[in-house]
């Protein structure tokens, strides 16, 4: 079998062919980089509109909520656009800011402020307990007034005494009391009430001291409204349990848990109406204390200092009387055992003394 033979390649269409190729390739190299330069491109564009499109809306947020947005002066001073319209063609008109205009707005966010910390201080549970120190001319009559205008304001009187800890007369309203120099009254008030009801001890007499405390107790409210919630769920839930049991283990089981449930949730229910309690009923605690005469000042004359001085004198004189009076008979008791002493040592003495002689 014969080899069969190539014709000859001349060179020229060697080097057509090559320039073509290598054409080829340098056109597909420039399609790729136009084709990424066209996607940044791209990139970069939507990236523009973004970031155009938010100080868009930013600027119309600020001109709907100040009827205008601020351009700055050659001068440094704030001017206020003024736009009517959606077209852009309007002129645009300087205007110096309103001061009147801002500090009205300024008085309504102030103003907008207080009210909402006045009403997150209006919903928070506070237990308020004042107490004060008054001096009457009547201990009683006091106290009779103060239950009086305790039950006037919806509140009552909790307790009340006459006199000091010692003999102390538990008082329950009388017009013929007894005569004491010191009492006290606990009343409840409702807390809207506290300050008026302790301004209005003025009324009974002279307000010496006075002093209120107040506790906030929101979170303990709160937790005990959600354990009372939680109880009434679980008790609800054992009592369905209850009557689908179907065996006597069951049936004590689901009894059981249901008892421990309903007693802590009964717990719960009092100490949250304790503590409602003492949120919706202020205590107020008030010392009565009898005024104090005056004492008037009465100079001393010569006459006086001589009376004083008699008078002291005589009054020193009977106690040395007294005094005298009462060691006589310590005296009288020590001079005989000294006699009775004295007497022995004598006879002592002899005997020794005949003794050596």
């Amino acid at each position: 079998m014969t080899t069969p033979t190539l014709p000859p390649f001349p060179d020229e269409r060697r080097d057509a062919i090559e320039t073509a190729v290598f054409g080829r390739i340098a056109d597909e190299r420039d399609r790729r980089r136009r084709r990424r330069r066209g996607l940044w491109t791209g990139v970069g564009a939507a990236a523009a509109v973004v970031v155009v499109a938010a100080f868009a809306g930013a600027s119309l947020t600020a001109t709907s909520g100040s009827g205008g947005s601020t351009v700055v002066g050659a001068s440094g001073e704030g001017l206020t656009d003024q736009y009517s319209g959606s077209s852009g063609s309007e002129p645009i008109v300087p205007v110096v800011p309103d001061q009147d205009a801002a500090g009205s707005s300024s008085s309504s966010s102030e103003a907008a402020a207080g009210d909402a910390a006045a009403r997150d201080t209006a919903m928070r549970d506070i237990v308020a307990t004042g107490s004060s120190t008054v001096e009457v001319d009547d201990i009683a009559a006091a106290i009779d007034a103060i239950g009086a205008s305790a039950t006037a304001a919806g509140g009552y009187v909790e307790s009340s005494q006459l006199g000091g800890a010692i003999g102390a007369v538990p008082y329950e309203g009388s017009a013929t009391g007894p005569a004491a120099s010191s009492g006290w009254i606990t009343v409840r008030v409702p807390a809207a009430v506290l300050t008026s009801s302790m301004d209005g001890l003025r009324q009974v007499g002279e307000v010496t001291a006075t002093t209120v405390s107040r506790s906030d107790v929101t979170e303990q409210t709160v937790d005990l409204r959600a354990r009372v919630a939680a109880g009434e769920a679980s008790v609800a839930r054992l009592t369905e349990l209850l009557a689908q049991a179907g065996s006597v283990s069951d049936l004590i089981t689901a009894e059981s848990a249901l008892a421990e449930r309903q007693a802590q949730l009964d717990s719960d229910r009092q100490v949250l109406q304790s503590v409602e309690s003492q949120v919706a009923m202020s205590s107020l605690s008030v010392q009565l204390v009898e005024h104090s005469p005056a004492v008037a000042a009465d100079p001393a004359g010569f006459g006086d200092g001589l009376g004083a001085g008699w008078n002291g004198l005589v009054a020193t004189l009977n106690g040395i009387v007294i005094g005298l009076g009462f060691l006589l008979p310590w005296l009288a008791v020590a001079g005989v055992v000294f006699a009775v002493v004295w007497g022995v040592r004598r006879v002592l003495r002899h005997r020794r003394e005949a003794r050596e002689g």
